[in-house]
């Protein structure tokens, strides 16, 4: 009787082993998988409005300069600073160690390796040249045709840097994500021609939080694996560490009893822009955002009282972290 249960559990070990080294050979696999996608059909340009245009994108709402340059750079960009885009980025995420690519035309180590045509693929379809899909955490799918041609024209128009930057160090956790969760986004309707007049209305607004500023991806609870919402638009609920004892709660944005903006004025929203970085350690790009136009400010206010309400409260902008809390508690 003895023996046969050791066979038993002999076999079964035996299997579940098999089945485990199969899975992970799958996954290995599947975290390469290659997507197709098409080819936007955007020219880079070399006209100064159109370059000015494309630079005023990404060291403005969309805080480009954030995340394409490198971490020993990010206190002189909180403080306006404007540094080239080389890449370089490191963000410790539960997937692993990413770095954020060059995007300067250097041939080697940057974009000039690369066609316009497969530079538009990325940001509208997330579709790297390689095939692979891009990690979901740049929302420029629905640029339209005109500030897709301006970014890229700028992107081409900077000095090249030779930086090589290295490859994103994915843990076994982050391979069987890419390999099962993470596909490509592309935009949700046919992207605009043309980017709506600078007035401040509500399809202004509407265009510049989600098209260029990319206001919900921070405004929105997001899973931290897979970077996928897990709540309402613009409710809030987004954490960001500032150490261990602490992290900042982005705000709801909704016209509800817990939004932000319903106890604000427009002149407010307004003169809360001009103001600047408020609380320490912020990963609200203020500075990047204090380059829009008033009226690109007058619009996207317009635009969240439009919303749909949301009654999540997200609670205070700054908190102690949760095991800090349950520290004090136990205490």
């Amino acid at each position: 009787m003895g023996k046969r249960i050791l066979k038993y559990l002999a076999w079964t070990l035996a299997t579940l082993a098999s089945l485990v080294l199969l899975l992970v050979v799958v996954v290995l696999i599947r975290s390469n998988r290659k997507f197709d996608a098409p080819y936007p059909e955007i020219h880079a340009s070399r006209d100064p409005k159109v370059i000015a245009r494309g630079e005023s994108i990404v060291y403005g709402p969309g805080h480009c300069v954030n995340c394409h340059t490198a971490n020993v750079e990010t206190a002189s960009i909180r403080n306006g600073a404007t540094p080239l885009l080389a890449g370089g980025h490191l963000f410790s995420l539960p997937l692993g160690r990413i770095y954020t690519p060059n995007l300067t035309p250097d041939r080697e180590t940057g974009i000039g390796r690369y066609t316009d045509a497969q530079l538009a693929r990325v940001l509208r379809y997330s579709v790297m040249p390689d095939g692979r899909a891009t990690l979901p955490f740049m929302n420029f799918h629905e640029l339209s045709d005109e500030d897709l041609t301006a970014v890229i024209s700028f992107l081409r128009s900077q000095k090249p840097v030779r930086r090589a930057v290295p490859e994103h160090e994915i843990n076994l956790l982050g391979k069987a994500v890419m390999a099962f969760l993470i596909k490509p986004i592309g935009p949700k309707t046919t992207p605009l021609q043309h980017t709506p007049p600078e007035e401040p209305t509500v399809e202004r607004g509407e265009y510049v939080a989600n098209s260029v500023a990319g206001c919900a991806e921070c405004h929105t609870k997001r899973n931290p694996i897979d970077g996928s919402y897990a709540g309402a638009p613009f409710a809030g609920g987004m954490v960001f560490e500032v150490n261990q004892d602490t992290v900042i709660v982005s705000p709801n944005l909704t016209p509800s009893k817990s939004g932000r903006i319903t106890s604000w004025s427009e002149e407010q929203f307004v003169g809360r822009f001009g103001v600047g970085v408020g609380i320490p350690h912020t990963h609200m790009p203020w500075r990047q955002f204090q380059r829009m136009s008033e009226t690109d400010v007058r619009a996207i206010y317009r635009y969240l009282r439009t919303l749909p309400p949301s009654d999540h409260d997200p609670g205070p902008s700054v908190q102690a972290k949760k095991s800090t809390q349950e520290k004090k508690k136990a205490a």
